[in-house]
């Protein structure tokens, strides 16, 4: 031993007799232990040497019994007891695997257990128990923070030296002896402590102490079993008293058979030689026969096998070990025990558990804590039921929450088990701990539904129809089972399982018997593809069909004499314009765009894309010259349809991809729950337990039929009854190693209390040898494991050559299934496979057949789109979890741009727009339809980020109104009852109708236009006096651009006002308002109290913002009045109001005369015709180097949104360009653009 740690012992005081004489400096020697122990090392040495050395039986336990009124020597005393009675657990962390940590180990654990003897003292816990009382007797404001420490010091030592493991070799107890755990328990009675307890776990100013008070229950417990104590004290029913005599009876016939085989044995006379046998037609090593050296007596034993060394088994192979068995305590101690149970469940179960729960789910708990919820959960409800059942003791973990927690539970340590395989023993018993928990809930309920009491049975009722009702609880022992792995979970876990299971399928067949029909849920995963990897029109085609095609294009071209419509033309986008590809590469796209168009004989929409194209790409006439005549139109056609052209995962028109999803999800499969109702059939529940992985575990457990109880073997019996008869399946169980199974039951001496398994054999052992008489494979299907198709084969005959074939359709079967689907494809009828059906000449063509050469034949181009329609209703009820799931997601997003957009994502159990909008009206979170629009829609790129954008893109963002909601609202507004397939299929529709109609009608509107919405509230703001915050945000505006451009960085900057003016101004109305349209952020809860400039602007971005607060000296319009609010010039009205396309035109005539004088190209077709502008506006992209294309096409659409007067008005521009660049810094960006060309006309002339 340590001399400081010898020093400090002796320091402490010595024993002599009964009487303990401490030393002056003990309280300073329990503080130095305290101090030495924190600074142990990993072999935990010093606590090694104070357990050698005996402190506690020898020191401490007669400090605290002998010395208690002096209080500080007592508290160090507790503490330091607290430190060296915790688990070795604790101190290594887990169960060392290295030789000399895992004896340091055992060494710290036999010194707990030396401890765990020497507090079975009644004294000791007297001591404990009325210093404990002490302090529970004082009020909570009278109460000081070391009195609480005191109160959970006491109850973590209690808890740790319950927590001790018995010592298997030292305690050679039998049962009914008193163990030192029994003796422990014994003396916390008699001191007393157990009431404490009790009054702990029910009064309502102690729930601070709930977990270490039901973790102290759990550890009293920890050898008990409830069955054992209920019949502690009473005498033995007579059903236990049948159960003893079964077993001793079967004890009885095994002895009597054993004995019997052993007198057959033993022959007449003796002989000292054993014999030599031949066994003929057995072969050995060599071409001989066996030579059998034995007595022949013994000869039905024989195997290959005798003589071998026994194959040493992987671990990862070995069975899960069991845990320890339950052991019967003292009469005494179970006597008590069983008060104490029945004084809990009175006083304390219900308001404890729930104390408990409401910790674990808000996470105030330790980790793990919630198994002790589930051992408390299952010991008190049975023996509850054990003990006069009655519901209201347990009423607190009797409901559907306490299912679905469990049953997350359960869940959870699956996942866990499966992820952490060196804790999988810990994760194993945990799921058995739930298992139990889970099992007891369903007896109780059972319980219930024969209770006497009218109001019970109907609460059992309602838990029932929700239990069942709900897929997850109704499949759980289903998916258990499937999942069962007999290397991880012992052979006690897979008991519960099929026991659970059996009481499971009982009370759901006796639920379904009572009634004519039962709706339950049913879930389904629907897996699909991300648009970008949907397939394209690819089809390999003959010239024959091209030809056909081309003809029939060309007869409809002709027919309505090469013209289109207006709306298909404005339809028809060539390109696309948010498409990273550039410009020219995607020529080719738009080419196989034309391809599609004509192998889909969409004549009309082919020619479409050939002359939208020809006006985006006109160099090199690849899609022809501008004047082209109709027939070498046709002829350009011809050639695409028979081009071979590059087909390379080409974009989808007219559908947006959301660019988070996009860029995390492509190319993979998107799973989303559909969650519907179907009618439940207890006969086709039970054909999914037809699946060897489910009948193998049940077949494992068999194995042990002799140790099993006769419930258990009852419970496999039963199941297997269920298949091998009701579901006939027997041939499921044509397994060798199930006959051979079957064979040692059938020969087992005490086969007679075997009854019904020796039956069910016999019956399944002849359904063999008469399906073997006419099938001779039969003896080759034992050798495997058989599903459902196998058992029809072997039973139902195999399938011949030929058979196993897809049917072959002949030419003329192909024409005629041809020309009937032209024929009723255009007819309103529901189904039209079932229309076509019986019009076919082949009467045996079944409806798979039919859709899948449809889809073969290239008519349809997914089998989805003949998908038989489902009869019945549709109607889903809203549960207690997906309606908070909605609340929750609608106060997250109800401040949002498109609510209902965004709850449609996020929701779990998908539902149909329709569906979400009237359970949020039902529910109060809205009062009217109208709250759900959408506000705005724009391009996914502008509203991911503000990177990247220019700055008219940046203006014309921030300025943006709402765009017209019409397209939401003709879905919010439809009532009738569709499914969500079409709901989402419209959906889609309008979304893909929006890129192109509505993406082009908001650019339209142009950047003057938006920068006059800014520059009239500036005026505005002006006018009202508030010159002052204006400026003061165009400073910090300029200072945080300026920062970012210096440092790199972009965080989010308060903006602070310092004076009254403009913390006066940060609460305007109008001024708030500005701050939005310039893209500040408000604050986002109560924490944030200054507006703030976000991090994504850049900082050209913020030099534009703060250039469009100055003062302006002329207002330039665009189409609309500004009302002369602000204008400084006093000119009249009317000569500075000039209209965008008239500006466009002086524009387009001033590069015209540039280009003149250059001689670079010639434009003879005058400024107002439509395809000399739109040539000018490709000369103005190649003129610009380093400008966006994205920037130049909302220039033109600007120019070509206005119809106005052509005159121009050059001189008027002229007149106005001094004051335009004597502001070029504060005008705005496109008004900058426009200005520069000017300038350079000016140095030119």
């Amino acid at each position: 031993m340590n001399c400081e740690l010898l020093a400090t012992c002796s320091a402490l005081g010595y024993l002599e007799g009964n009487t303990y004489h401490k030393e002056t400096d003990c309280v300073e020697s329990v503080k130095d232990l305290i101090r030495y122990l924190r600074h142990e090392d990993d072999t935990r040495d010093v606590r090694q040497q104070l357990g050698a050395s005996q402190i506690i039986q020898n020191d401490l336990l007669p400090i605290i019994t002998q010395h208690r009124q002096d209080k500080v020597l007592f508290d160090g005393c507790i503490r330091l007891m607290v430190n060296l009675t915790q688990p070795a657990m604790l101190c290594f962390g887990k169960v060392p695997d290295d030789p000399v940590f895992r004896h340091h180990f055992l060494q710290v654990t036999s010194h707990l257990q030396a401890y765990k003897e020497a507090f079975a003292n009644e004294s000791v816990f007297g001591v404990l128990s009325e210093t404990l009382y002490n302090l529970l007797q004082l009020d909570w404001e009278q109460r000081q923070e070391e009195d609480n420490l005191l109160i959970e010091r006491i109850l973590l030592l209690v808890r740790n030296v319950l927590h001790v493991p018995a010592d298997p070799c030292e305690e050679k107890k039998v049962d009914d002896d008193a163990s030192i755990h029994d003796r422990l328990l014994w003396a916390i009675h008699m001191s007393g402590f157990d009431d404490l307890v009790k009054f702990l776990a029910s009064a309502q100013s102690e729930q601070q102490w709930s977990m270490h008070v039901l973790e102290i229950i759990s550890l009293m417990f920890r050898d008990q079993t409830p069955e054992a104590l209920v019949s502690a004290g009473q005498a033995r029913s007579a059903e236990e008293q049948q159960r003893d005599s079964q077993e001793l009876e079967t004890l009885r016939q095994k002895e009597h058979a054993e004995k019997r085989s052993r007198t057959l044995q033993r022959g007449t006379r003796h002989s000292r030689f054993g014999g030599s046998f031949v066994v003929q037609g057995l072969k050995s090593i060599a071409d001989k026969d066996v030579i059998y050296h034995r007595n022949i007596h013994n000869f039905k034993n024989y195997t290959h096998d005798v003589g071998k060394a026994v194959r040493r088994v992987p671990r990862r192979n070995r069975q899960a070990q069991e845990c320890k068995d339950k052991r019967r305590s003292a009469l005494n101690v179970r006597l008590f025990l069983r008060e104490f149970c029945v004084d809990f469940l009175e006083n304390c179960y219900n308001r404890l558990m729930y104390i408990v729960k409401e910790s674990l789910i808000r996470e105030q708990a330790q980790q793990h804590d919630e198994t002790y919820y589930l051992w408390a959960l299952s010991f008190f409800m049975a023996f509850n039921r054990g003990n006069g059942f009655r519901a209201d003791l347990v009423s607190e973990t009797m409901s559907i929450r306490a299912f679905h927690f469990i049953e997350r539970n359960i869940t959870n340590y699956y996942e866990m088990l499966l992820t952490d395989r060196k804790e999988a023993t810990s994760w194993s018993r945990r799921m058995h701990l739930a298992l139990k928990a889970y099992q007891e809930l369903l007896l109780t309920v059972n319980e219930m539904d024969h209770s006497h009491d009218e109001s019970i049975r109907q609460s059992c009722s309602v838990i029932k129809s929700n239990i069942f009702y709900m897929m997850e609880y109704r499949e759980i022992f289903l998916t258990l089972l499937r999942k069962y792995d007999e290397t991880r979970q012992p052979q006690s876990y897979l008991k519960d399982l099929v026991e659970s299971t059996h009481l499971f399928l009982r009370m759901l067949e006796r639920f379904c018997k009572g009634r004519k029909s039962l709706m339950v849920q049913k879930k389904r995963i629907k897996r699909k593809k991300t648009s970008g990897a949907k397939k394209t029109l690819a089809a390999e085609t003959s010239p024959e069909d091209l030809a056909d095609t081309l003809k029939i294009v060309e007869e409809e071209l002709k027919s309505t004499g090469f013209q289109l419509s207006g709306a298909l033309t404005e339809s028809i986008v060539p390109f696309d314009a948010t498409s990273e590809t550039p410009l020219e590469e995607q020529r080719t796209e738009a080419m196989v765009r034309v391809q599609d168009a004509l192998l889909a004989r969409l004549g009309p929409e082919a020619l479409a894309l050939l002359r939208a194209a020809r006006e985006v790409w006109p160099e090199g006439d690849v899609f022809g010259s501008a004047d082209v005549e109709p027939e070498e139109e046709l002829e350009l056609l011809k050639q695409i349809l028979h081009a071979n052209l590059p087909r390379s995962s080409p974009p989808e028109p007219g559908v947006e991809e959301d660019d988070d999803a996009g860029l995390e999800l492509e190319e993979e499969e998107l799973e989303s729950v559909q969650i519907s109702e179907t009618e439940f059939n207890f006969l086709d529940f039970i054909k999914k337990f037809a699946n060897p992985s489910v009948v193998r575990p049940y077949l494992l457990l068999l194995k042990s039929y002799s140790k099993n109880t006769p419930h258990t073997n009852h419970c496999i019996v039963r199941l297997l009854h269920r298949l091998a008869v009701n579901l006939k399946m027997d041939a499921q169980l044509f397994q060798l190693s199930v006959f051979h199974l079957f064979n040692k039951i059938m020969s087992d001496p005490a086969a007679a209390a075997y009854k019904e398994l020796v039956t069910f054999a016999k019956y399944v052992l002849n359904r063999f040898f008469s399906l073997a008489a006419q099938n001779s494979k039969a003896y080759v299907e034992l050798l495997f494991w058989k599903n459902v198709g196998a058992v029809r084969e072997m039973t139902e005959g195999y399938s011949k050559d030929g058979n196993g074939k897809k049917p072959t359709w002949t030419e003329e079967e192909e024409l005629e299934l041809r020309n009937l689907y032209v024929e009723h494809r255009d007819s309103e009828v529901p189904d039209i496979v079932e229309t076509l059906l019986p019009l076919l000449s082949n009467t045996t063509r079944t409806r798979r057949q039919v859709v899948t050469q449809l889809v073969h034949m290239g008519l349809v181009e997914n089998a989805k789109e003949l998908k038989k329609q489902k009869k019945g209703t549709q109607i889903v009820l809203w549960t207690e979890e997906q309606e908070e799931e909605l609340q929750i997601l609608y106060d997250e997003y109800k401040d949002s741009d498109d609510v209902l957009g965004n709850i449609l994502k996020k929701l779990t159990a998908k539902r149909s727009r329709a569906r979400v909008v009237d359970k949020l009206l039902s529910m109060g979170m809205v009062s009217e339809r109208r709250e759900l629009y959408k506000k705005r829609s724009r391009s996914a790129q502008a509203k991911s980020s503000g990177k990247g954008m220019t700055e008219e893109e940046f203006l014309s963002g921030l300025t943006q109104e709402f765009p017209d909601d019409s397209v939401d609202r003709d879905d919010e507004d439809d009532e009738s009852e569709e499914s969500e397939k079409e709901e989402e299929e419209e959906e889609e529709e309008q979304e893909g109708e929006e890129p192109q109609n509505g993406r082009r009608g908001h650019s339209l509107q142009s950047t003057v236009e938006r920068r006059a919405d800014v520059g009239t509230m500036v005026s505005t703001l002006h006018q009202e006096g508030m010159s002052g915050p204006l400026l003061w945000l165009q400073n910090c505006l300029n200072k945080t651009a300026l920062d970012r451009e210096e440092d790199g960085l972009s965080q989010p900057v308060p903006l602070v006002p310092l004076s009254e003016e403009n913390e006066d101004a940060m609460e305007n109305k109008r001024f708030q308002k500005l701050l939005r349209k310039l893209g500040m952020r408000a604050p986002a809860n109560e924490q944030e109290t200054f507006w703030r400039i976000p991090a994504k602007i850049s900082s050209s971005q913020l030099r534009s913002a703060a250039a469009a607060l100055s003062p302006r000296v002329d207002e330039p319009t665009c189409g609309e009045d500004l009302d002369g609010h602000g204008s400084p010039t006093k000119e009249p009205q009317e000569e500075t109001e000039v209209s965008g396309e008239q500006r466009a035109q002086a524009l387009r005539a001033l590069l015209l005369d540039r280009k003149r004088k250059h001689h670079t190209k010639e434009y003879i077709a005058p400024v107002s015709d439509a395809t000399s502008t739109e040539d000018i506006d490709g000369t103005i992209e190649r003129s610009q180097e380093k400008k966006s294309a994205k920037r130049s096409r909302v220039l033109d659409d600007d120019d070509d949104e206005k119809e106005e007067d052509d005159s121009t008005i050059a001189m008027d521009l002229d007149k106005n360009s001094d004051a335009d660049s004597d502001n070029e810094e504060i005008s705005a960006p496109v008004k900058r653009r426009r200005k520069m060309v000017l300038i350079e006309e000016e140095d030119e002339d």
